[in-house]
């Protein structure tokens, strides 16, 4: 005995463990005591994964630790980030130490296990039965395998314990990972003591029978946990402490191998924030990583729910974890829960401190792992509430802590929705906020495809009848004159002034007035002011408030507009949400529609913390946010950024535009020619005639000089195929109203739509309105015209399952069931026509998995799409280009699972690379040989939204582009490697700064603002528009993901620039319908002008909205959709009938084709002088426009007549005076001489 004693105390042994469970970190400190006084020579170490992945100091310390180590421990290695950084030290290690045991880890780390005589293999036997036990098969809908794989777990090392030779190696590694998985201070140490008794070698043998090692400590698998419980866990809620008062109860779902861990002051803190409001709460716990049962279990009895909101502490989607996610199962025990769903974030790859400081707040993986995925489930809410801190006591370092003020925010917005959901809905105060963007009385009530004061009406309306106690104006025109009109005018406001906040109580009460003083000026500012006061625009309905949210501030000020970050609030915007919360004290706001300024403050990507302005505006405020089902990318930032829970809306409804006027002549006169026989000579060179004269009154051809010989043919069978794609381009028709389901017609024109774009089928008419009636689905399709087999009868009756949708209306519904506060189940975002899955509208929008863009489809899509742009710039007479200019957006690449992030890819010859999970982890290149032409130079700029909501996507990009510059490859072959080490000589600068070749804003900062200088027409020439992009867009982001300011790089790059290239995001979203386009493809278009010295660019529009696609230039597409919208009138027709909106949307239409001429030069005249004919020289339309809106039909004058100013058209003088004196006629209306204008 005293001789074993002798042995341990003399003999060292190094025990190290690497791993992403951090939280273990402390327990194992703990054991590693304990295990010094059994064996004093023991070092045990732990390395986290998330430390070493950041800190290059802590990943030496590592990679020293193994390389000394005798008995290594790897658990949880799965990401390639973890992986490679330590990969190649443990395979050198593997066959020098005593043992090595790889659990729950990636097969590349697995198969490095070695236990004596075991050894991991590849493929099947011990490899392949761990895959299975891991869970993959659990991904699977409805799978539930955490207790399964428990008992199989501890079962396996009881079956092998009899059997000699190898099985007892096998045995002791299925003891290790049972130990780690029920990872508590005493199992860390007995996992300890088991290695070191059966494994300890060479020198180190004599260790063998010092350290006994008692079976694996079981802990219940499905249980409750509370700090002021007795022994912490149980298994029965009865015994969880009660807060007095019964005030409301919430669920917690907690990480059992924490709480075993001992590492649980995160919880405890969120805990006692909760219970400090007077709610009860209860934690509990599930094995492995499916919450399901504990749901079941502590939340639900007799399918009711029995907690008024639960909320998720994991950090992890409610089934699965870091290496997959089943948000199926999850959606159908939430949607049977039916309470508030909140998802909140520990910081777990960063400490509380680096959080803090982060301008962006989450880290890429994150956000990805811990934001993204649990939104697929339906989750709301996300935020921090805790992490590790540096300041911790040196007991307490590795141990996870609460943020408090996060933690008591937390309480708090659990408790005003629990307090929303409990409180009768006559006494709720409900505060419904509109937008009014750029500010102007003619843009009150701002919201993308929406008729918002018909919706308002329709949901005041319904709300009245649900019991609130609200005033119901009696009609839409009663109700927007109210807010627009009522006493506006006296106050030479935007809208009603519905109260005036005294310049005294804002300095009294505003928190943060040094900051919006240092911005704004002293208070009360100039913005929604009279110089003594603060206007509250909007008005009251019951308890009901509707109010105008107030402007950014700097629409008019061309100077701010060049700041590279965003900037404070005005004293208006923070007064009009203090007035609402406090004074006001609504239960909860509903933004009203796409979209406002919220979510756009400046403050983190995501994680917020109190310095952000978007989380002190809304604080604890619930906040429900109508939003387009087709607009994903924003309305996930109004998700992380403004705590919002979302109600998606549809879209209005799409037809083909068909054809009008001279259109239908020429396409008469075309069918004609077409029809006579070659010998019938005379009389088609009489009609060719005819035709060239009729294409150049619908300026589709020129009248001089005439046609002639074989160009006759020719000029018009492309004349016909111009006039068919006019007549069958989509449309949107009108604007979607909230509460009104799609009528039989339009139901009927989508269907055919999706039919075509979807499905590539032109059915009959008159088989789809049988499918609308109700006709059955195989008796539509023999009416269809159609082959009468199964696949095409499996597209109609998707068509019946869609109209079955259309035909009612889900989202009042689902305002209602919001604003009980109750669960939204999540949806994708998308357009109807690709994701019908957006059907029924009236859900939570979310994006695609980050993890899993680009899609296999969309790197095939993309490659054909590269294919396309670079044969249309060639056919165009163009050399092959050496560089492009790419713009992303978020909502493209979320709705079409990475397409235009794959082509950016194709582009340069590369392809993402996945781990064994299918998770993206990096970029590969193409070779040469496969790819067969030269790699493309592409300089990608992204948009503030792709920035925050693809983080992964960044890295990729940027990767692509560095491993392309690194390629040794001829520069005739690799014009990425040819620009960079050009740059490189000229700029004596390192090559992985010249191979950025990835832009977009500043941390915090979102557009190109080139857009409100052309809105508010505060410039004098295009380079001014240059150096406000380049300025705001000149943050180049590498492989790591951060972003460093490189406005000399984006110049130098942007001068090889040949073309300039962009997607259409979508069939209802021209490039002439929202400013977004020119702000950023013709910013950046405006952009590389300036750096080439002036000359012109190419620049090309993708249209993929149907079949395989099409390449246009941006005078095509401009010349389309004028003809197809702004010219039609099925399109004005559809607009007009929603009266003010309708003439809003086409002066916004009006504005952004000039928008195109100003930063490209790329508009045709005629475009001018054809809007002018339509809108402003025809009396009755100039005079319904002016008696629906003067405001915004007097801008449509002012923008026409500032395009003439600025030489975009130069019309005859007859036109131009006329154009003057209607713009004077409708000045004179808007303020009221001599005419009386209509409310």
């Amino acid at each position: 005995m005293q001789k074993r004693t002798s042995a341990a105390d003399t003999t060292g042994i190094r025990v190290v463990i690497v791993t992403l469970d951090n939280h273990l970190s402390s327990a194992a400190e703990r054991a590693s005591a304990t295990l010094r006084r059994e064996l004093p020579g023991l070092t045990l170490t732990l390395h986290a994964a998330t430390e070493y992945q950041a800190d290059a100091e802590a990943l030496e310390r590592c990679r020293a630790d193994i390389e000394k180590a005798d008995i290594i421990i790897a658990t949880m290695l799965f990401m390639e980030d973890h992986i490679q950084p330590v990969l190649p030290w443990l395979e050198k290690r593997r066959d020098d130490c005593d043992a090595i045991v790889v659990c729950m880890s990636a097969a590349d780390v697995s198969k490095l296990t070695r236990l004596g005589r075991f050894k991991m293999g590849e493929g099947g036997g011990a490899l392949g039965f761990l895959k299975r036990l891991r869970g993959k098969d659990a991904s699977k809908p409805g799978g539930s395998a955490g207790a399964q794989q428990m008992k199989m777990l501890r079962r396996i090392p009881k079956i092998l314990r009899f059997i000699p030779g190898t099985a007892q190696d096998v045995r002791a590694y299925f003891l290790t990972m049972q130990y780690w998985m029920a990872g508590s201070e005493e199992n860390v140490a007995n996992m300890v003591r088991l290695l070191v008794d059966r494994y300890a070698d060479g020198p180190r043998k004599a260790l063998r029978g010092a350290l006994k090692a008692a079976a694996p400590l079981e802990y219940p698998e499905i249980g409750v946990y509370h700090p002021r419980m007795k022994d912490k866990i149980g298994e029965r809620a009865d015994k969880l402490p009660v807060v007095p008062g019964g005030r409301g109860k919430v669920g917690l779902l907690v990480m059992r191998s924490y709480v075993l861990a001992g590492n649980a002051g995160h919880y405890d803190g969120v805990i006692k924030a909760i219970e400090a409001r007077g709610l009860s709460v209860v934690p509990c716990f599930a094995c492995g990583l499916d919450a399901r049962p504990a749901v079941e279990r502590f939340f639900l009895e007799n399918g009711r729910p029995t907690v008024d909101a639960v909320v998720s502490l994991t950090g992890f989607s409610l089934v699965g974890g870091p290496a997959y996610n089943d948000a199926r199962a999850a959606q159908e025990i939430l949607t049977a829960l039916d309470v508030p769903y909140l998802s909140v974030t520990p910081v777990e790859f960063q400490t509380i401190e680096q959080w803090e400081a982060n301008e962006r707040g989450l880290l890429p993986v994150e956000a990805t792992m811990m934001v993204a995925i649990p939104e697929l489930d339906g989750a709301t809410g996300s935020m921090v509430f805790g992490g590790r801190s540096v300041a911790a006591s040196d007991e307490q370092a590795r141990d996870m802590q609460p943020h408090e003020e996060r933690a008591a925010m937390l309480a708090a917005r659990v408790d005003r929705m629990i307090g929303l959901r409990k409180r009768a809905r006559a006494e709720r105060k409900i505060a419904i906020v509109l937008f009014n963007f750029p500010p102007n009385a003619g843009n009150t009530g701002t919201a993308a495809y929406l008729s918002v004061f018909a919706s308002l009406h329709n949901t005041l309306t319904a709300m009245k009848a649900a019991g609130y106690q609200v005033e119901v104006p009696e009609s839409v025109d009663a109700l927007r004159e109210r807010i627009i009109g009522g006493n506006a005018s006296r106050y030479g406001a935007h809208a009603n002034v519905h109260l005036r906040i005294p310049a005294a109580d804002h300095v009294k009460r505003e928190r943060y007035l040094s900051e919006l003083e240092a911005m704004w000026g002293p208070a009360p500012g100039k913005q929604q002011s009279d110089g003594s006061s603060i206007f509250v625009l909007g008005e009251q309905f019951g308890n009901v408030f509707v109010g105008v949210q107030p402007a950014f501030g700097y629409e008019g000020d061309p100077m701010r507009l060049l700041f590279e970050k965003g900037f404070v609030p005005t004293h208006a915007f923070t007064a009009f949400y203090r007035w609402i919360k406090e004074d006001f004290a609504a239960d909860a706001v509903l933004h009203f529609g796409t979209h406002g300024a919220l979510e756009f403050m400046p403050g983190k990507q995501a994680g917020l913390s109190a310095a952000c302005w978007p989380d002190r505006l809304i604080g604890d405020l619930p906040n429900l946010y109508l939003y387009a089902s087709n607009n994903p990318s924003e309305g996930t930032l109004a998700k992380r950024r403004g705590n919002a829970t979302l109600i998606s809306y549809l879209t209005p409804p799409i037809a083909h535009a068909g054809l009008y006027r001279g259109l239908l002549e020429l396409k008469g006169s075309i069918e004609r020619w077409r029809q006579l026989p070659p010998e019938a000579a005379a009389e088609r060179r009489e009609l060719a005639v005819l035709i060239q004269a009729q294409a150049a009154t619908v300026d589709l051809a020129q009248a001089e000089p005439a046609w002639e010989g074989a160009e006759v043919d020719q000029r018009i069978l492309a004349l016909n195929t111009a006039v068919l794609e006019l007549e069958y381009t989509l449309i949107p028709h009108g604007l979607h109203v909230i509460g009104e389901a799609a009528t039989p017609a339009e139901r009927v024109d989508l269907l055919l739509s999706v039919a075509e774009a979807t499905h590539g089928l032109r059915p009959s008419k008159d088989s789809v309105e049988a499918l609308v009636e109700g006709a059955p689905a195989d008796q539509a399709l023999a009416m269809s015209g159609l082959a009468s087999d199964e696949t095409t009868l499996k597209v109609f009756r998707e068509l019946a399952e869609t109209d079955r949708l259309l035909a009612k209306d889900h989202e009042i519904e689902a305002v209602l069931r919001a604003l009980d506060g109750r669960f939204i189940p999540p949806a994708p975002g998308g357009d109807l026509l690709r994701t019908p899955a957006i059907l029924p509208t009236g859900r939570n929008l979310h994006g695609f998995d980050p993890f899993r863009i680009p899609s296999a489809f969309a790197i095939k899509d993309g490659a054909h799409q590269a294919a396309r742009l670079l044969a249309r710039y060639v056919e165009d007479g163009n050399p092959f280009p050496e560089s492009i200019a790419l713009v992303l957006w978020g909502t493209d690449n979320l709705k079409s699972e990475g397409g235009p992030i794959a082509q950016a890819l194709a582009l340069i010859g590369a392809k993402p690379r996945y781990d064994n999970y299918g998770r993206l982890c990096g970029a590969t290149l193409i070779p040469l040989a496969e790819l067969g032409r030269p790699r493309v130079d592409v300089v990608m700029t992204l948009s503030g939204i792709f920035r925050d909501l693809l983080p992964l996507q960044i890295k990729l990009l940027a990767e692509a582009s560095y491993l392309a510059a690194t390629a040794e490859e001829p520069e005739e072959l690799n014009f990425v490697r040819k620009h960079v080490l050009a740059y490189q000589k000229a700029n004596a600068c390192d090559l992985e700064t010249a191979a950025l070749r990835v832009f977009s804003n500043a941390d915090g900062a979102y557009g190109s603002n080139v857009n409100q200088l052309i809105g508010n027409s505060r410039w004098e020439d295009e380079d001014e528009l240059a150096e406000t992009y380049t300025r705001r867009k000149c943050y180049a982001y590498g492989r790591t993901g951060g972003a460093v300011r490189q406005p000399e790089l984006l110049t130098s790059v942007l001068s090889n620039v040949q073309l300039a290239y962009q997607n259409l995001e979508s069939v209802e979203l021209g490039v002439t319908t929202i400013d977004h386009y020119f702000d950023t493809l013709g910013g950046i278009s405006r952009a590389v002008k300036r750096s080439k010295g002036g000359s012109d660019l190419p620049v090309y529009i993708g249209d993929q909205t149907r079949g395989d696609g099409v390449v246009r230039t941006l005078g095509e597409q401009v010349a389309l959709e004028t003809r197809t919208r702004m010219l039609n009138p099925k399109w004005y027709e559809g607009m007009l009938k929603h009266g003010y909106e309708g003439v809003r949307q086409i002066e916004e239409h009006v504005t952004n084709t000039m928008g195109w001429s100003a930063t490209t030069g790329q508009v045709a005249p005629w475009v001018y002088q054809q809007l002018t004919q339509t809108y402003m020289l025809d009396d009755e339309m100039r005079q319904r426009m002016a008696a629906l809106n003067p405001t915004a039909s007097a801008k449509v004058a002012n923008r026409l007549l500032e395009a003439h100013a600025r030489n975009y058209w130069n019309p005859d003088p007859e036109t131009l005076e006329a154009l003057r004196r209607a713009g004077e006629e409708l000045e004179d209306r808007l303020e009221g001489v001599g005419v009386d204008v209509a409310a």
